[in-house]
């Protein structure tokens, strides 16, 4: 697991002052009374993660981040995991959600706890707790439900919920069964704070009001003021929300998102994201982002932010090892130094998705010519031009040029049997599949 320094290493006089800094903030409570808890001796705080897929993904990543910086300052961590929410789902901002079978989001549930076991502290003395609120929510009777609960909620309070008062006003409205999700996190939070005296609860921007279903519902029933914090939407340069492209998600689940492809995403970041991504999604103290910052304006051409950046947060989700293999990868593909050999592969055909042609890799066998395999890889338009390319010594073989215009692919030319890479020039790269 990455290193995690905590907010007096990184240089601030308290976490609250670091999560700010980081803009890991959005909205919050009373901000005195916050930072009188977070300041003081250690509080039990969560966070809820819904299994509405199968993997969480950098949005999620936002909140555990937060979790993480809050567990590094010894802050008692509850991950929740919505076995009784996650066959609900929130509301979103437009559109009912599909509710998915028990079974699946029982499995959903499983998976995501692995993933949440790979970021926070599951060992040592202050491991996260883990926690499904189908275990004490399945337990209530609908009459108990609503004597116990419903009663303390107020119709003009809940119809005035941002998500719920946008539902409203669109053409699909909202069901019974998502309006009535804050109350379900409300009596959460109760849970929560009657079992483990937890009083704090964060979550995205857009859970705001269902963060404070549960701190009015504390109040009233319990006389206790509690604290929520939110952590913003965010967004890419262009105000976008970050880490959509045309509506897939960035996950944090290998099998879904390779590790190569989710280094790739970070590497390439512009330098007018690098300050606040930086400061959102490493640990690296703040007089390292400033200077990696300036660097980034100084000399961008060396990418050093993006280098930084993408080590940091691939290693954190997915270990070192699968991190330097991810790098070793886009070395070795245009001969910039590693070999093609040593990538594993499942790295390396995550590598070389992107260079289909018509969605699936040119087919050929051994004893085809390199020229023609070239060809029909979509780097030459003729077998002439292939020909002319490796006469003029621009034409690699796994990163090894080719001399000879009639030079034929063997079986060992097939890295792990499959995939032969051939290059034109420093950047045109072409593969082919072994049929």
């Amino acid at each position: 697991m990455a290193h995690v320094i905590d907010f007096k290493e990184a240089g601030f006089d308290s976490v609250l002052d670091e999560l700010e800094w980081r803009g890991l903030i959005s909205q919050s409570t009373d901000r005195d009374r916050l930072a009188k808890a977070l300041n003081g001796e250690p509080i039990t705080y969560y966070c809820g993660f819904d299994p509405t897929a199968a993997s969480l993904h950098i949005g999620n990543l936002v909140q555990l981040i937060n979790m993480r910086h809050l567990q590094a300052a010894g802050h008692h961590p509850i991950a929740l995991v919505g076995g009784a929410t996650g066959l609900i789902g929130d509301p979103r901002q437009s559109g009912e959600r599909t509710l998915n079978p028990k079974d699946v989001v029982a499995g959903w549930a499983d998976r995501l706890k692995k993933q949440i076991g790979g970021i926070l502290e599951t060992g040592g003395s202050n491991p996260v707790r883990f926690v499904s609120n189908y275990d004490w929510t399945a337990q209530m009777s609908v009459i108990d439900f609503l004597r116990d609960v419903g009663k303390n909620f107020r119709m003009g309070t809940m119809l005035a919920k941002d998500t719920v008062a946008r539902r409203l006003k669109s053409e699909e409205g909202i069901s019974f069964t998502e309006f009535s999700y804050q109350v379900l996190q409300g009596n959460d939070f109760l849970h929560l704070f009657d079992e483990y005296h937890c009083t704090l609860e964060i979550g995205g921007s857009d859970q705001w009001g269902n963060l404070t279903s549960g701190l009015d519902l504390i109040h009233k029933v319990r006389g206790v003021d509690v604290n929520v914090f939110t952590s913003p939407i965010i967004t890419d340069a262009q105000g976008k929300k970050f880490g959509k492209s045309e509506g897939n998600a960035v996950w944090l689940d290998g099998t879904m998102l390779s590790p190569y492809k989710f280094y790739q995403f970070w590497f390439n970041r512009p330098d007018s994201e690098m300050e606040n991504l930086l400061k959102a999604f490493t640990f690296l103290p703040k007089a390292e982002i400033e200077r990696l910052v300036e660097e980034s304006k100084t000399n961008p051409g060396a990418r050093e932010a993006q280098r930084t950046l993408a080590w940091e947060v691939t290693s954190f989700v997915h270990g070192e090892e699968a991190t330097r293999q991810a790098i070793a990868a886009a070395g070795a593909l245009f001969g910039r130094g590693g070999d093609l050999a040593d990538i594993d592969e499942s790295t390396l055909e995550a590598a070389i998705d992107g260079m289909k042609v018509d969605g699936e890799f040119a087919r050929v066998t051994a004893g085809d010519r390199v020229a023609e395999a070239g060809m029909k890889a979509g780097l030459f338009k003729s077998i002439s031009e292939a020909r002319k390319t490796i006469k003029s010594g621009g034409v690699y073989l796994n990163n090894s040029r080719v001399t000879d215009e009639e030079q034929i692919l063997q079986d060992g030319d097939f890295l792990h049997g499959r995939f032969a890479l051939i290059r034109r020039g420093k950047k045109a790269l072409g593969v082919v599949e072994n049929a």
